[in-house]
């Protein structure tokens, strides 16, 4: 039997009642109809995803990272994961923050500070990869977590011909918000130029900024707004690591809810999110689960090491070199397939 542990949160608007939805290029707002029941009749309900998936691993990343001095938050301080700097030595981008985390390209055009090993191949021999040589989680789920545990929640995606098998591990951690008997809002607004009401010919027009301009927009009410979470435990339990590694991870993914939850959902300007009744969230307290976290640190000792930053430097230099590789590839050079980036978005 499958082991998932799953949150269901009913939201609501911090104030009044529209909410700005997501949007897709070329596509727009995501609205859909799903079936329901009402007065033992069939029938079908216009709803809209507010986040999706992809869209809720990144809040929930961003939960557990401090912005402001560009660090983890000091809950997750214990943790190893991957800072990234440009030839200056200043903050660049890190595993925590990149859509590809791990198999960002930031890292693969890095080398490691301390000795200059390429981190393609620092990973490389790490993961023990080689040609004819089955993945399974186990074997590379170690190697993983000593350099950033948080993508065995949120996945990560090697894909990169240079390595064999191109290492894939799923989202242990999914989530999703979505809004049930929607309407649309249909508004408006314009852009005032107090200086140039209209442009005339010659003159510099709404492509260089100049003129008033009328826009429409489109919000939504909803009848109910929820926001799912589920930890997929089997996967957590597949990688190994034993006991007290799953619980550190299954924790982390409890604390990134949480502390989603504890400080309002706010995805855009417009959509500011709360919870409808806080005191119904089954999970534990924040300092609580914190607390855990810090406990359990200390008792996988053996996987994370001393729980530092693992610091490398970015190469201008290696990134032209491989898009050169790329573009030449894409001319028409003999190469292996490019299936293997059809679905990345399973890692983000």
């Amino acid at each position: 039997m499958s082991h998932r542990e799953s949150y269901i949160i009913k939201l609501r608007p911090l104030t009044g009642d529209r909410f700005q939805p997501t949007g897709f290029p070329d596509i727009g707002a995501a609205v859909y109809d799903r079936p329901v029941v009402r007065d033992g009749r069939n029938e079908w309900e216009r709803c809209l995803l507010v986040e999706s998936e992809q869209s809720m691993a990144n809040h929930l990343e961003a939960a557990a990272w401090d912005k402001g001095n560009q660090r983890p938050v000091e809950a997750l301080s214990g943790l190893p994961y991957v800072r990234v700097v440009n030839e200056k030595n200043d903050y660049l981008t890190s595993s925590r923050t990149e859509a590809h985390r791990l198999a960002s390209a930031f890292l693969k055009d890095s080398t490691l500070q301390r000795d200059g090993t390429s981190f393609v191949d620092h990973v490389v021999e790490r993961f023990a990869l080689e040609n004819d040589a089955p993945l399974v989680p186990r074997k590379i789920a170690p190697a993983i977590f000593a350099l950033d545990p948080m993508c065995l929640i949120h996945g990560v995606f090697f894909a990169d011909k240079k390595w064999p098998h191109q290492p894939k591990i799923a989202r242990a951690l999914t989530a999703f918000v979505e809004a049930h008997d929607v309407l649309p809002v249909i508004t408006g607004g314009v852009k005032r130029d107090e200086v140039r009401h209209s442009v005339s010919e010659g003159a510099g027009g709404a492509g260089e900024g100049y003129g008033s301009i009328p826009f429409h927009r489109t919000e939504y009410v909803a009848r109910d707004i929820q926001a799912s979470f589920v930890i997929d435990h089997d996967q957590l339990v597949a990688y190994g690591l034993g006991d007290a590694a799953t619980k550190l991870l299954a924790t982390l993914a409890r604390w990134e809810i949480r502390s989603l939850l504890d400080g309002g959902f706010r995805p855009r300007t417009a959509c500011d999110l709360v919870p409808v009744d806080a005191s119904a969230i089954s999970l534990p307290t924040l300092d609580e689960l914190t607390d855990n976290i810090r406990a359990l640190i200390g008792e996988c000792s053996d996987l994370v090491g001393e729980g530092k930053e693992i610091a490398v430097k970015w190469s201008r230099k290696a990134a032209s070199k491989r898009a050169q590789r790329t573009g030449s590839q894409n001319a028409g050079e003999v190469s292996e397939s490019d299936s293997d980036t059809d679905d990345l978005d399973d890692a983000q």
